[in-house]
């Protein structure tokens, strides 16, 4: 194998590590989307709030406006809140909150709850379905699962060119991160556009701001990392080729 080619596979096989430990990276945590509240809120319901948040059958609306109220963090399979800690001993009179007695508390969406219909209105059934939402939520988790298996699937067929001492099967590997790179693309578009119009039914109270987390970072950074494998991928296999042919038409001649 031509030294150009050997360099050009390394590199690509680099680049879909590092962009597979991205992708599992993001969709493992829970900071895709994050609220900060400067002025802490009053703790004195502290068990009607938790009561509220962890509840099996969630309210879009009534969880937001908690996310919202109390420094939330939203990932693509979990929401978590910033509340005091029970084992404090002023937990009897949590108003009294310092930021040292504060904890992240968790709860995880289930699978239905990632199926769940969204409404034109958050939270009020009688306002008929928005679709556009339901199915931007739908994308948005299962997307990132596509491009993961896609990308491992790639990395067997890498594995089998290896065992076959032929660069021809690294074609279908290219292909493959080149479709996973589409679907991290996808699900971090899907991801901002559901933002967008969650907030514009959702108004953020004039103290709270919301921006884009970590784990959505290296969701962004991911996919033009699997482009850029993918375009390595198949230039080593198309041009390796193509030496091999005009070489093997030169022996003929």
């Amino acid at each position: 194998m031509d030294n150009r080619f050997a360099t050009a596979l390394v590199i690509a096989c680099v680049l879909s590590l590092i962009s597979t430990i991205y992708m599992a990276a993001s969709i493992g945590t829970d900071f895709w989307y994050e609220y900060r509240n400067p002025a802490p809120e009053n703790f004195s319901d502290l068990n009607k709030i938790r009561d509220e948040f962890f509840d099996s059958d969630p309210d879009e609306k009534s969880y937001n406006d908690l996310l919202f109220r109390y420094n939330g963090t939203v990932g693509l399979w979990r929401r978590c809140i910033t509340v005091p800690n029970k084992s404090t001993p002023w937990y009897s009179s949590p108003e009294k909150t310092e930021s040292s007695d504060l904890i992240t508390e968790c709860f995880s969406f289930t699978l239905s709850d990632q199926f769940m219909e969204k409404y034109v209105e958050p939270g009020n059934h009688n306002t008929g379905i928005d679709l556009l939402r339901t199915y931007l939520w739908r994308c948005q988790f299962l997307l990132p699962f596509v491009s993961l298996g896609l990308m491992c699937f790639g990395a067997l067929i890498g594995l089998c060119a290896c065992a076959c001492r032929s660069l021809y099967p690294t074609i279908a590997t290219g292909v493959l991160h080149f479709l996973a790179g589409l679907c991290t693309l996808g699900s971090v578009s899907c991801y901002v556009a559901g933002i967008e119009l969650l907030h514009q039914k959702l108004q953020l109270p004039e103290n709270v701001k919301g921006e884009f987390g970590w784990s959505f970072c290296l969701a962004c950074v991911s996919a033009p990392l699997q482009f850029m494998a993918a375009a390595l991928f198949i230039w080593a296999a198309r041009t390796n080729r193509k030496e091999y042919t005009l070489m093997k038409a030169y022996r003929v001649a």
